[in-house]
């Protein structure tokens, strides 16, 4: 042995080890969010100050009703409407309740729509927000009726009726209450339009069944966010029946831009300015100020 190497401490080998429990509790849970699109990992709190947009690739994460409200209405102009209406179970499906109850806890609301008046870049709307987080959105006799008050309430107003729609269809533990509110929403949009005034729709992730064969589609304005998934039958469905394959883009906002079922897909980050245009022009003597600007 070189006499150098009695004073040198030799070099420990390297060796991958995997982190033990302790180490994984060490990080907090939800610091870091991976893209389901493009599989790149970022910071959650980068992500929520992009509105929850992917900054690699442009996927939009979905939103809750908080966020939705947060990122589109002006700063406390949000007063709710209708909050602590609740479903009952009229068919006695089992365990329905229970389930119920634990969505309230899990998404602090009481069903899976937010509906209130507000301001967008100072004017006046009244404004629904469909939930996901809450039995997947789906549309019970409290959600139509939530959404039809919304538009009653719009209507005594004479201001804008705007819409968030992110739903997995009609509730099933309601049976045909649940598709009642398909024509009931519809026939309040309809006495809504007839008396003059603007219906703005904006179809987000999913979109599909009844809500999307009823009231997301009845907009004077009916806008997508970008890959949105918007359809009434699911695709397995539709190709059994025809027999035929569908294109791989099927039933989404791009397809349905394309054929002619979108006025508009619109990004996150734009959808506020676009929409406060919208308003512009259609606040009495607006069109004139927006065609000068």
């Amino acid at each position: 042995m070189p006499i150098k190497d009695l004073f040198t401490k030799p070099k420990k080998k390297k060796y991958a080890t995997i982190p033990t429990e302790a180490a994984k509790q060490d990080v907090p849970e939800g610091i870091m969010t991976k893209c389901p699109r493009c599989k790149k990992i970022m910071y959650s709190k980068e992500l929520m100050k992009n509105l929850k947009v992917c900054v690699h690739c442009g996927y939009h994460h979905p939103m809750n009703s908080k966020e939705r409200l947060k990122s589109f209405v002006d700063e406390g102009s949000f007063v709710e409407l209708d909050r602590y209406m609740i479903s009952e179970n009229p068919l006695g499906f089992p365990d329905y309740i229970e389930k119920l109850e634990k969505d309230r806890q899990k998404t602090n609301l009481n069903e899976a729509v937010v509906t209130g008046v507000c301001k967008v870049e100072g004017h006046d709307a009244v404004v629904a927000v469909m939930d996901s987080t809450f039995r997947m959105g789906s549309m019970g006799s409290v959600v139509g009726e939530k959404i039809t008050r919304a538009i009653e309430k719009a209507g005594e107003l004479s201001i804008p009726f705007i819409i968030f729609t992110a739903s997995g269809g009609a509730r099933m533990q309601e049976g045909v209450l649940s598709l009642m509110q398909m024509a009931k929403t519809s026939v309040a949009l309809k006495k809504f339009s007839d008396e003059g005034n603007l219906i703005i729709s904006i179809m987000t992730h999913p979109t599909t069944g009844g809500v999307s064969a009823s009231f997301a589609s009845l907009g004077d304005y009916n806008f997508a966010e970008p890959g949105a998934l918007i359809g009434f039958a699911g695709r397995r469905i539709i190709e059994q029946t025809i027999r035929e394959e569908l294109p791989e883009d099927f039933q989404t906002a791009e397809f349905l831009l394309k054929h002619g079922q979108l006025d508009a897909v619109i990004s996150r980050d734009d959808l506020r300015e676009k929409i406060s245009t919208l308003l512009d022009i259609h606040t009495p003597g607006g069109e004139i100020e927006w065609l000068e600007n």
